[in-house]
């Protein structure tokens, strides 16, 4: 397929007054700006409730007040920026991403769509532009779901999803979500006072890297999102005997090591055999962890998606099945913990359609592909009609330093929130 390129688009009827290269290139300058509020040196790593996000917050903040905005934080910390409709109490169309990471993480998963939410309000005020509905940016504080082990922290509380078991969670430190609020500046009393009123709200748009090769394959710099696939995590614990590794005979052990290995490769090709699931195992701690005791315990994660819940669900059941066979096998225990089921989320019809009339608008094909990753959007379609702009991204590399988009690509996404941001709204 020909490839689509900045100088091909049909920019003629954009409401933004900016030239979208130069707006695309601040974009990119800001994403590499907000590289140095990290909580390590050398690597970008930025979770919940740390400095380092708070530091990154205050950074948005002010380009969000340069762009017209007022700025505020819900209970937990998230940060939002309004910019005002031409009526005082006319509703509001929330666009943005998250600020938070992952451990050793890419510049644009999250900050992408902030920056870029930034930019299209930019250029609405800098054209003295106002829509009959209000522009809410969003910075949500925890999408990841790093330090907590529970994913979409922060966009949840808009949903009014986040309850008292989630306040509970501990990190490996001990220290609870709640007490994470606190420390943030924020309130977790206040938690159920930060849902918002769907009636407030006309919906949610989200622009993120594609974290994927397709669209790269087919020559595109942005696709509209069809669904997100839904997604199963489980805590698996392997429990079998510490013992000696010079003394216990190699027929009388219980190595928990060797079991849980053997899990990890049925996850393998179970997954492999069905098509479109995957399967990970991202974490896994041995115990007691030396190099000459036979393994007593492991604990693993497993992670497991497919756009289809019946059959997620269908490989969850038969991988519990085998891990259970494994353990029965060698006189081992299994525990099966799942920390969460989260169904497949198709994307709100006329949203996603906003977004594609937006890209024929300006000369691109519109493709549209599934999203393998989960998003802040999966949690607030719960509230309100809710799609995404996927941007391409080289290799598809994503959780990861390399994680790279063009600022050509940046620039279509730029045009296409452009159009899609603006009225009318269906009621």
């Amino acid at each position: 397929m020909k490839e689509s390129t900045l100088d091909s688009l049909d920019t003629s009827a954009s409401p933004a007054s900016l030239d979208l290269r130069a707006r695309a290139e601040t974009v990119m300058a800001r994403c590499h700006a907000l590289d140095r509020f990290s909580e390590e040196s050398g690597r970008l790593t930025r979770r919940y409730g740390t400095p380092a996000l708070r530091a990154a917050q205050d950074e948005v903040a002010g380009w969000m007040i340069g762009a017209g905005m007022s700025v505020h934080r819900d209970a937990v910390g998230n940060l939002f920026g309004r910019y005002p409709a031409s009526a005082e109490d006319a509703p509001a169309l929330l666009i943005g991403s998250h600020l938070d990471s992952v451990s050793d993480a890419g510049r644009f998963d999250g900050p992408l769509g902030v920056i870029c939410a930034v930019s299209a309000v930019e250029a609405l005020h800098a054209a003295d532009v106002r829509l009959d509905h209000a522009i809410e940016v969003a910075a949500f504080a925890d999408e990841e779901g790093v330090r907590f082990g529970s994913a979409y922290l922060g966009s949840r509380t808009v949903t009014g999803d986040l309850g008292e078991r989630d306040l509970a969670l501990t990190d490996r430190d001990g220290v609870s979500f709640a007490e994470a609020i606190r420390t943030f500046g924020g309130d977790p009393d206040g938690v159920a006072a930060s849902r918002r009123e769907p009636a407030d709200l006309l919906g949610y748009l989200e622009v993120h890297i594609e974290q994927g090769p397709e669209l790269e394959a087919h020559g595109l710099p942005v696709g509209v999102v069809s669904a997100i696939v839904g997604f199963t995590r489980v805590a698996v614990e392997f429990t079998g005997h510490a013992g000696h590794a010079g003394t216990v005979p190699m027929g009388r052990r219980r190595d928990a090591l060797v079991a849980a290995a053997a899990f990890v490769l049925a996850a393998e090709s179970i997954a492999a055999a069905e098509p479109g699931a995957v399967a990970t195992v991202g974490e896994l701690t041995v115990s007691p962890g030396a190099g000459n005791v036979v393994p007593g315990a492991v604990r693993l994660s497993l992670d497991l998606r497919h756009p289809d819940d019946a059959t997620r669900l269908r490989l969850r059941d038969q991988l519990e099945t085998e891990a259970r066979a494994i353990g029965a096998a060698r006189e081992i225990g299994v525990g099966w913990r799942p920390a969460y089921d989260n169904p497949a989320v198709p994307a709100d019809a006329a949203m996603a359609g906003r977004l594609e009339a937006a890209i024929a608008a300006l000369g691109v094909p519109v493709h549209r592909l599934p999203s393998g990753a989960g998003h802040d959007a999966a949690a607030l379609s719960a509230i309100v009609p809710a799609a995404m702009l996927f941007v391409r991204c080289a290799g598809g590399i994503s959780h990861h330093p390399a994680e790279s988009v063009a600022v050509d690509d940046i620039a279509v996404a730029l045009g296409v929130l452009d159009r899609a941001i603006a009225g009318p709204f269906g009621s």
